[in-house]
């Protein structure tokens, strides 16, 4: 399958725009963690075939090859490092990436929780000073914008320290991609401040907190309920005055379990692709499914690499 090929695939503008400026760069090596079944090692592939990667695949070499057989997939030329289990590859992976030999990290078909436990080895994996948290790039039908909803697969009850963080990531990321500055809503499941529900505390908290510069490059609002976040007219008619109010582009809920209700109700119900990464680490994670459409996991590679390609622009030059 080929660029022209892809393209025909992905229907909804907004990932094609997000796959489309990812084409125009250069494919970075790409780190597949434990790619054993089919939507995984195809997953890889296909990103491979669209020049989104350059994977290196890091797993049991036997299993690999007999999915590809099973598959009628061609790995010629693809790097494999055959390692014996899905432990083993996730430590493997993250090696790779430590050495400097691959700018992204992919997962496979592992528990995102072993991946996620190698990256956040404190002495041998990838952490930084930043707490890390997943966003899903979300392409939702018939809404006008792409919808970043934070965090529905990593942090469960994050406090406001964690939250400030999820907050940063979120914010960073949307600027990585050229977005520009966003529109962030702290949502609850009200609009108003109230002691008995704490989310709305954390909510104010974090809008202050951007006030005084502590969390930078967006523009916050909150405590926002969903309906007044995305829909103008429901700000209008609650009488908030907010330019994010109605206007959200980066909605953070207040636990993993709202943010994952949230972001799989716009899956199977509003029928939106949903492209997920993982950041706060020395590169960015590519966190797919195997529920995934062909779209989804293609939009999951772009967002990576022109996150990846951002920091590159941006990083210092070395003496």
């Amino acid at each position: 399958m080929g660029k022209a090929a892809v393209s025909e695939l992905h229907r909804h503008e907004k990932y094609e725009r997000l796959i489309a400026a990812a084409q125009r760069l250069a494919a970075l090596p790409t780190a597949v963690t434990h790619p054993c079944d089919a939507s995984s090692l195809r997953g890889a592939l296909e990103a491979t075939e669209a020049g989104l990667i350059t994977p290196i695949l890091v797993g049991p070499k036997n299993r690999i090859s007999a999915v590809a057989d099973e598959l009628g997939l061609d790995l010629s030329g693809i790097e494999i490092i055959d390692v014996p289990h899905s432990q083993a590859a996730a430590e493997k992976a993250v090696e790779i990436v430590r050495a400097g030999k691959a700018e992204l990290l992919m997962k496979g078909s592992l528990h995102s929780d072993e991946l996620l436990g190698a990256v956040t080895k404190r002495e041998t994996g990838l952490r930084t000073g930043r707490r890390i948290s997943h966003v899903f790039v979300m392409d939702v039908p018939n809404h006008p914008q792409t919808l970043f909803i934070t965090d529905a697969a990593v942090n469960i009850a994050p406090d406001l320290l964690a939250k400030r963080d999820i907050v940063q990531n979120a914010i960073d990321l949307y600027a990585g991609l050229g977005l520009g500055q966003p529109k962030v809503a702290i949502l609850s499941a009200v609009e108003t401040v109230s002691p008995a529900i704490p989310s709305t505390i954390d909510a104010a908290a974090l809008c202050k907190m951007a006030d005084r510069g502590q969390i930078t490059g967006g523009e916050l609002d909150g405590p926002l309920a969903f309906d007044n976040a995305i829909s103008p007219d429901a700000a209008r008619i609650k009488g908030i005055k907010s330019s994010v109010a109605g206007h959200a582009q980066i909605l953070v809920a207040p636990d993993l379990e709202a943010g994952n209700m949230l972001a799989k109700n716009l899956t199977f119900i509003s029928n939106a692709d949903a492209a997920g990464i993982v950041l706060g680490a020395r590169v960015p994670i590519i966190l797919t499914s195997r529920a995934d459409t062909v779209r989804a996991r293609m939009a999951s590679c772009a967002v990576a690499m022109l996150l990846a390609h951002s920091r590159r622009a941006t990083a210092p030059i070395k003496a």
